[in-house]
């Protein structure tokens, strides 16, 4: 198997394994796994900057056995960052992803998703960041979420809230708000609830938080629980495993009515779209910073027949 000793950071990395098949429908070895984020590491670092990150590892590639892992290896190089949080049962230490030293490490670990937090080790039990996962279940196509999506945005601009979306390199959509990091998990999942609840009642026929998988049929699951203590996601640029390499792509909200699927961005393109924007779709994403704290007490049932009476100006696509 082809190694090959790198310096990053004036950090030695040794990396193994580069020729092995990690997507084989493209081709695509871990050596691609390993410069891709090392090509891509300003553009995530970002994103990562002081968030305990689980990591899920693919050893053999995508069509092989795959696990998390919270704990930081032991056999880590001591300029790994790690946290110590503590658990109901145990205290973890989640590594920290803060340089590109890091992040190629983890590559060569097989970590094929960037998985983070939503909370900061600085403010680790008050999230900076709520989400909305949409979810597509059997029974629906994309343009179902599209329309969901776009509900949901309008639900979140009805409380005077920007929210970013990306594709999840899979099948749905996710949705960040940053928040300022004033309330607990709980609290910011009752109010992604109150969204999510609201878009419900303005689209019944397409979306759901029903928890039962059986029952989401021909509906796109808003799940709000995502913002639960510890929860983590594909963060922004992260590749997923599943074939052609998609990539979790940040999106301008204009560019959503035309997305033909959530796995449109892959490894091989990533770049050449990067190159052709004239600015960051995510512009203002890490700076801004928002109150979430009277979403729950200001909902009523006139909010949301407003937000209901917006419904039929979405579109199929």
């Amino acid at each position: 198997m082809k190694e090959s000793n790198v310096i990053v950071d004036g950090r030695e990395i040794k990396l193994s394994n580069l020729d092995k098949e990690f997507w084989p429908d493209a081709g695509l070895k871990k050596a691609h796994l390993i410069k891709y984020y090392s090509d891509m590491a300003a553009h995530i670092l970002p994103y990562l900057k002081n968030r305990p990150l689980v990591m899920k590892r693919y050893p053999d590639g995508i069509e092989d056995f795959f696990f998390y892992q919270k704990e930081c290896p032991s056999y880590a190089p001591d300029w790994v960052e790690s946290f110590s949080v503590k658990h109901t049962r145990k205290i973890v230490n989640y590594i920290i992803c803060n340089d590109s030293a890091i992040l190629i490490w983890l590559a060569n670990q097989g970590c094929i998703e960037m998985h983070a937090w939503l909370s900061t080790i600085g403010n680790l039990d008050f999230p900076d960041l709520a989400v909305m996962d949409l979810d597509p279940a059997e029974g629906t196509d994309f343009s179902d979420v599209v329309q969901v999506a776009m509900l949901v945005k309008k639900a979140f601009m009805y409380y005077d809230l920007t929210s970013f979306v990306k594709t999840s390199g899979s099948s749905g959509l996710h949705i960040f708000v940053p928040i300022r990091p004033v309330l607990s998990f709980n609290e910011v999942t009752e109010c992604m609830k109150i969204i999510a609840a609201s878009v419900v009642k303005a689209y019944p026929e397409k979306a759901t938080i029903e928890r039962s998988v059986a029952k989401r049929y021909g509906k796109v699951y808003l799940d709000y629980l995502q913002n639960g203590r510890g929860k983590t996601m594909a963060f922004p640029y992260s590749l997923r495993p599943l074939p052609g390499a998609p990539v979790s792509t940040p999106l301008r909200w204009e560019e959503v009515p035309g997305l033909a699927s959530s796995s449109a961005y892959v490894m091989s393109s990533i770049k050449n779209r990067l190159h052709g924007l004239k600015d960051d779709p995510w512009e203002g994403m890490l700076t801004k910073k928002q109150d979430l704290g009277e979403l729950g007490k200001t909902v009523s049932a006139p909010k949301y027949k407003s937000i209901a009476g917006n419904s039929n100006r979405i579109q199929k696509t």
